[in-house]
């Protein structure tokens, strides 16, 4: 005794349903598979490591565990941690916003002009290769321990980044293309506009993400060393008293906003670049 026709088709459309739903969900998995993929593998590391430090495996001293550290994140932001983001927010973005301004046009001449380039690359490579954290003393002895010397630190880690990658664009123009560009009449400013600047943007965006790693490396140490607020100093505090927890907090929080920052230029980076094919078909 068969189904009804109605029974049937309800049957046969409820398994289209989820045969489609299914076919969909792959090709959602397929098409996010890395961060997916990502994501799985921070869950699994996070849910190891709680289960490690609740079965006592190790001491909480040397790693804690996501649950305590939570719990000192909580305490934190409830006890003044606000201030220390706000402090150690504006050393950074004014020392990278300081960096942007200076190292993009420096790079930009310095590639463009050989002669210019020959004259400053003496102080460039010597800059480049001498540590920040050399110069912090005479810093703090010029601009003292308050927010103005932990923004030139992050000033000069982020500017040389910036500064020799966007120059390194600049001088990988393609030969032939320049002199095509010259044979055809067209003058600097559009040498400029429609080739220079375009190839050298993937340069400048790596320039860019490396830049912002040095300039969170310049915060915490300028901090480490000298300082009466920031996350370098909490850190510091809560090192010297064993609170590996809070120590914790703020190593998570700088790795995030690393990853948030990398992750945008990114996205600029890729936006720029169809841009930049485009363009250079114009």
């Amino acid at each position: 005794m068969g189904l009804p026709q109605t029974d049937v088709a309800e049957v046969a459309g409820g398994g289209g349903r989820r045969l489609a739903g299914y076919a969909g969900l792959r090709g959602w998995l397929r098409l996010h598979e890395e961060p997916v993929l990502g994501g799985a593998a921070v869950l699994v590391f996070v849910v190891g490591w709680e289960i490690v430090g609740r079965l006592g495996l190790i001491r909480p001293i040397f790693i804690s565990s996501p649950s305590r550290i939570f719990s000192a994140a909580r305490w934190l932001f409830a006890h003044g941690l606000w201030n220390d983001l706000a402090v150690s927010g504006t050393e950074f973005f004014d020392g990278l916003l300081l960096a942007v301004i200076v190292g993009l046009p420096a790079g930009i001449m310095l590639g463009w002009y050989p002669r210019l380039r020959a004259s400053f690359d003496p102080f460039v490579s010597a800059l480049y290769s001498t540590p920040r954290v050399a110069l912090l003393p005479l810093l703090i002895l010029w601009l003292g321990i308050g927010v103005k010397s932990k923004i030139a630190v992050v000033f000069l880690g982020a500017i040389f980044p910036i500064l020799v990658s966007t120059m390194a664009g600049v001088e990988a123009i393609d030969p032939n293309l320049l002199r095509c560009a010259r044979a055809f009449g067209a003058n600097d400013r559009q040498i400029f506009q429609k080739l220079a600047l375009p190839s050298s943007l993937p340069f400048i965006i790596s320039g860019l993400r490396l830049g912002v790693g040095r300039g969170l490396v310049g915060v915490v140490v300028g901090e480490f060393l000298a300082s009466t607020a920031g996350i370098g100093h909490m850190m510091n505090l809560a090192a010297a008293t064993f609170q590996t927890d809070r120590t914790y907090v703020g190593i998570l929080i700088l790795a995030a906003v690393g990853m948030l920052l990398s992750w945008i230029l990114e996205r600029l980076g890729r936006r720029f670049a169809s841009w930049r094919v485009v363009d250079e078909w114009r």
